[in-house]
């Protein structure tokens, strides 16, 4: 698919939603990896059989790729999962870094952007950055997608437009998706919505779920709910957004206690924190995620760990929006299982998202070693594919997903240990640069640190972002 011309700014929105490629079926393959991790243990010369989409063998002590087998060298893993997006923040890196505030100033740009995007140009923009996204070696971008309608609220002809340019996108930068429907409804408690947020609101939560109701999954897509936050969803609509997920066996997701104001404006609200609240209502479970998760009590620690409810940590975000360190480990401790997301993509690396849950503890309590570098491997792959609902991804194992990326250990950040020492080297010193290849259901997304679908991605960004801010 060819980028599509933009919209002249005063003109109706495309009545037609993007329709995602239909790739043909990924052609039977081997894939030689010099190194792969398998079940925590780095294992020399490995073939991965893959048919129709899924590894159908595992053979370990093979000395040399066959003729017609695909050679990855360097060390190959179970492919990333970006369990937390918003697409069009990409569009605020570098400009919300100048000068001073806070989360509540940064919002007000992010409004901005907002504000200016349609179907085409979200369309663009999204494409751009989830192949920004595959040459990081992510394969599974979970994005909590709240832009449905033109701007002041009116619905487009098609309700679901700005969803589908999404999972369209995906599509054509070769990562699966799952899209995560956002309800939001106020502005805060009892406040009603502000004009640059009408867009993001269908009205109620049943109107919501009439709209989420015509997305529909396929092969490259998953489809799942969202409360945007308990200050923009009230809590006597957070009951429907719960019974359409759990109906759907869909994953649901939500902010939680990201800012500490949240905190104190819920409990003016309700007299009980934003975990409390969500629990009451039913949100909390093993199908839930809350993300961020920063400011939490230690009643709200117990609440979350001891009804399996995951918890997405966002450290390049939270750390460049002066969120503050969350309690991951008391959360992991507690139950929880931990999951990565780039957010606002300031950065576009889940290994440092991965290695920053270490460092950032190190930070706080000035002693080393709370997570393993296989734990946060963990983190970045099998646990955050499961938030998004690709259980059969995240692992490389007869009949998971044909899912997995090959970081090189041969660069100037990653050369030197010893190839037992590979998995220590990638999560503790690589980054997204030193991807070098990006494999989605057999199929190679990046080669050679290439995109196949997406020649020159900078240029793509670069024209996708200029579009947004013109």
């Amino acid at each position: 698919m060819n980028e599509r011309p933009h919209d002249p700014p005063n003109e109706q929105p495309r009545d037609q939603p993007h329709a995602p490629p239909h790739d043909p079926p990924a052609p039977d393959v081997t894939y030689w990896a010099e190194y792969a991790w398998l079940d925590g243990t780095v294992r020399p010369e490995v073939a991965l059989d893959v048919a129709d989409g899924r590894i159908t063998a595992v053979r370990t002590g093979v000395g040399a790729p066959a003729p017609g087998d695909v050679p990855l060298r360097g060390l190959t893993v179970p492919g990333l999962a970006n369990a937390h997006s918003h697409a069009f923040h990409r569009a605020l890196r570098g400009v919300v870094q100048q000068g001073t505030g806070t989360f509540w100033t940064w919002r007000e740009s992010m409004y901005e952007v907002a504000e200016r995007l349609d179907p085409d140009r979200y369309f663009a923009l999204a494409r751009a950055v989830y192949a920004e996204m595959a040459l990081a070696g992510i394969t599974t971008v979970g994005e909590f997608h709240y832009v449905h309608h033109a701007p002041g609220g009116v619905p487009y002809t098609e309700p679901n437009a700005m969803g589908e340019a999404l999972i369209a996108a995906a599509a054509e930068a070769g990562i699966r998706i799952t899209l995560l429907d956002t309800c939001y409804l106020a502005a805060g408690f009892d406040q009603p919505l502000e004009a640059h947020q009408l867009r993001f609101s269908d009205g109620t939560a049943q109107a919501w779920a009439e709209r989420a109701e015509a997305l529909r999954p396929d092969g490259n897509t998953r489809i799942g709910a969202a409360a945007h936050s308990v200050r923009a969803v009230p809590a006597r609509e957070l009951p429907t957004v719960v019974e359409w997920a759990r109906h759907r066996r869909a994953p649901l997701h939500a902010h939680l206690s990201e800012q500490p104001a949240e905190n104190a404006a819920c409990q003016a609200a309700h007299g009980r924190t934003p975990t409390e609240l969500l629990a009451e209502h039913g949100v909390t479970g093993p199908d839930t995620t809350a993300v961020h998760a920063t400011h939490l009590t230690e009643r709200d620690i117990a609440l979350l760990g001891g009804s399996g409810t995951g918890v997405c940590v966002c450290p390049t975000t939270e750390r460049d929006l002066a969120d503050g360190i969350g309690p991951a480990v008391d959360l992991r401790e507690a139950g929880s299982p931990v999951s990565l997301g780039s957010d606002s993509h300031a950065v576009v690396d889940l290994l440092e998202e991965a290695r920053a849950l270490e460092l950032n503890e190190r930070l706080r309590t000035r002693t080393r070693g709370h997570w393993t570098a296989a734990e946060l491997l963990r983190t970045a792959t099998e646990r955050g594919q499961a938030a998004l609902g690709w259980a059969t991804a995240g692992r490389l194992e007869p009949g998971a997903l044909a899912d997995f990326t090959t970081v090189a250990l041969d660069t100037v950040r990653t050369a030197g240990p010893e190839p037992r020492w590979a998995t220590e080297a990638v999560v503790f010193a690589a980054g997204g640069a030193d991807v070098r290849h990006t494999v989605v259901g057999g199929r190679q997304t990046v080669r050679d640190g290439a995109h196949a679908r997406v020649p020159d991605v900078p240029r793509a960004l670069t024209q996708a972002i200029a579009a947004v801010r013109a």
